[in-house]
């Protein structure tokens, strides 16, 4: 006679019935994709080491690294190649997460990191530098393009009311950044000498940079890429609208709040180091909700992999296309983004956030 602990089955069935299946879940395709991205990443920065007005062999370039010399190969990797791919990858990191937090933030498919006023408040900023303090050192438009983004999207929300309503902070973030546009331009018609260097930093660069830079503006972007993945739950739940956020505890307000304090230390901080950078931050969200859907769990990640990888290319193609000189990387991803962005926005409905 069978036992009963042989005869007992996990699953019974009755007569005439198939017997049930193991449910086992899908796999989940948005981790490969998220290691796909991040190698991406890695082999774009190491043929940002590696290329360049003069090619470098990769064995050339690990002794550079690990063992340096003083001579011309490691000259070029630690003060010119390696600095900028550093400086690549934080700005490409802050300006692929605040692209993505604001169009959540903002359910507004078109937003992107300057929609608050946050590039035209920096370079205001930098203006008034530049133009009435003497201000001639990049190092020394750091902090000023950052207090000028502070200071815009403080600004905008005081506009916009305490219910910080994203129709109110698109139309209080146009109001000032027209204001400030205006008020930028009228000075730097003024003071033809201003315009000599803010042109330097408004073209949108990698180069020219040093690891100061990345060092000063590192922490300020590790603090704002913090709170943007640590604000993907409620924005998922806000994405559903006000009254179900509320409904599933999310706090609309606080999240809106800590939500524009990200996207100003993040665009803030990139805007600082490399200048004004257009499309990347709106197009990169686009096409990392294509490949890996919009729950911002999965988005914010991707987004943060692809835009640096972005920046990178287009700073080796700047390198390449004219050699021995240089296109500014803004220049590249302007070209690079506005076919991208109109194939995108055949391919997808953008309205579907």
């Amino acid at each position: 006679m069978m036992s009963i602990d042989e005869g007992v089955r996990p699953t019974l069935a009755t007569d005439g019935d198939p017997p049930a299946a193991p449910s086992r879940r899908p796999p989940d395709h948005r981790r490969w994709w998220l290691l796909g991205t991040a190698l991406t990443l890695v082999a774009l920065g190491a043929l940002s080491l590696a290329l360049g007005a003069r090619p470098l062999a990769p064995e050339v370039v690990w002794n550079a690294l690990t063992d340096p010399d003083g001579g011309e190969a490691a000259v070029i990797v630690w003060e010119h190649r390696l600095p900028r791919t550093l400086l690549g990858v934080l700005v490409g990191v802050a300006l692929g997460l605040a692209g993505a937090l604001m169009q959540a933030l903002t359910r507004n498919p078109l937003a992107d990191p300057g929609l608050l006023g946050v590039t035209m408040g920096a370079s205001a900023a930098v203006v008034v530098g530049i133009a009435f303090l003497g201000v001639g050192a990049l190092t020394g438009y750091l902090w000023f393009a950052v207090a000028g983004a502070a200071g815009a999207s403080a600004l905008v929300y005081l506009i916009s009311g305490r219910s910080a309503a994203p129709d109110r902070m698109v139309l209080a973030g146009a109001a000032i950044s027209a204001v400030l546009l205006a008020f930028t331009s009228a000075v730097l018609l003024q003071r033809p000498d201003a315009f000599r260097d803010f042109r330097f930093w408004d073209v949108g660069s990698l180069a020219g940079r040093g690891l100061d830079v990345a060092a000063q503006t590192g922490p300020l972007i590790g603090f704002g890429a913090v709170v943007a993945l640590a604000l993907a739950r409620p924005l998922n739940a806000l994405a559903l609208g006000e009254d179900s956020a509320r409904s599933l505890g999310a706090a609309v307000g606080r999240t809106r709040i800590w939500g524009a304090l990200a996207v100003t230390a993040l665009c803030g901080a990139a805007t600082a180091a490399a200048g004004p950078i257009g499309f990347v931050g709106l197009v990169v969200a686009h096409a990392a909700r294509i490949i890996i859907g919009p729950d911002l769990r999965w988005l914010l990640p991707c987004a943060a992999l692809l835009t640096p990888s972005l920046l990178l290319a287009a700073d080796i193609v700047g390198r390449l296309a004219i050699a021995p000189a240089e296109l500014s990387v803004g220049v590249v991803t302007a070209v690079i983004g506005a076919p991208v962005f109109i194939a995108l926005c055949r391919r997808s409905r953008l309205g579907a956030l």
